[in-house]
């Protein structure tokens, strides 16, 4: 669904991402885990359009279209034939396969979008802070999440709410009351119920659960795994190691902005530098010793 190649993210002098190329696959949840200063939140405010790169490239899978003709890479199927042959290709050259992940007609760049821009292609940041409004209500709060679609899809925008406070029963008879209120682990809810109603493919989460008792860091993880399930593709920002591994299909490691580990969850559970560095598993086999 997304690719990067070649990023640089500076914050004035201060590089805080360098040279990052990755992907991440539609329909997965990828976990992107570092130290504080690493660049991850770098990284997402540059995806969301809050940071513009230096450098680099930002790739998003174009929406609705159907697989490029063997023919034809440049031509969708159904498409009227060119009236000439495809430029790329010579006669007698073996035809081009069908689209692949590395296809580039399949991708738009969207390098340094304006953040409403990103928002309008499906790309939603639930930020660390959260930000929500504390001074309107859940249900105002659920509301300018959508604030991009009233034009197009005002009438389902009710629905939308329903669907919302189905994952996130706990809001259900709070619709009024104010955000600023709430308590930390509603709120977290009620930032990513917000990011939902704008509909994204893309959805970006910055450590949801900074702050949050242990029982409502697992009601969080358990409901990003039914929104997995639900097709929505999720980059999690996150330190809490172990729950992100507990629930991510992929993981990353960044550190001085780059990535240094990668590979399914199971992978990096296993890796004795991500048990070291996140898991603390060094300093417990340590402290047994002793």
């Amino acid at each position: 669904m997304l690719r990067i190649k070649g990023l640089d993210v500076y914050h004035g002098y201060v590089q805080a991402v360098r040279g990052l190329s990755m992907h991440v696959k539609e329909g997965e949840l990828l976990a992107i885990l570092g130290s504080n200063g690493a660049g991850k939140s770098s990284l997402l405010g540059t995806l969301a359009g809050l940071n513009k790169p230096a450098k680099g490239d930002i790739l998003l899978k174009r929406k609705g279209d159907t697989p490029p003709s063997e023919e034809c890479p440049q031509r969708m199927k159904g498409d009227t034939p060119p009236s000439e042959e495809c430029p790329q290709r010579m006669k007698g050259d073996t035809p081009h396969l069908a689209e692949t992940e590395e296809c580039p007609q399949s991708y738009q760049a969207i390098t340094g979008n304006s953040p409403e821009k990103m928002v309008r292609l499906g790309i939603s940041l639930v930020p660390e802070r959260r930000e929500i409004f504390g001074s309107l209500n859940v249900l105002d709060n659920l509301m300018l999440g959508a604030y991009h679609r009233y034009r197009s899809d005002k009438a389902i925008i009710p629905s939308d709410i329903r669907e919302v406070m189905e994952f996130f029963p706990a809001l259900k008879d709070r619709e009024n009351e104010l955000a600023g209120t709430l308590s930390g682990g509603l709120q977290q809810m009620l930032a990513i119920g917000r990011a939902l109603m704008a509909r994204p493919k893309l959805l970006l989460l910055d450590e949801p659960s900074v702050g949050l008792a242990p029982l409502v860091v697992r009601e969080i993880m358990s409901i990003l795994a039914q929104l997995k399930n639900t097709g929505v593709t999720i980059m999690l920002v996150e330190q809490n190691t172990r729950a992100a591994l507990k629930v991510a299909d992929r993981a990353l490691v960044m550190e001085r902005g780059t990535i240094t580990i990668s590979g399914s969850s199971d992978e990096l559970m296993s890796d004795v530098k991500v048990q070291q560095a996140y898991l603390g598993r060094a300093r417990v086999q340590a402290a047994v010793a002793l």
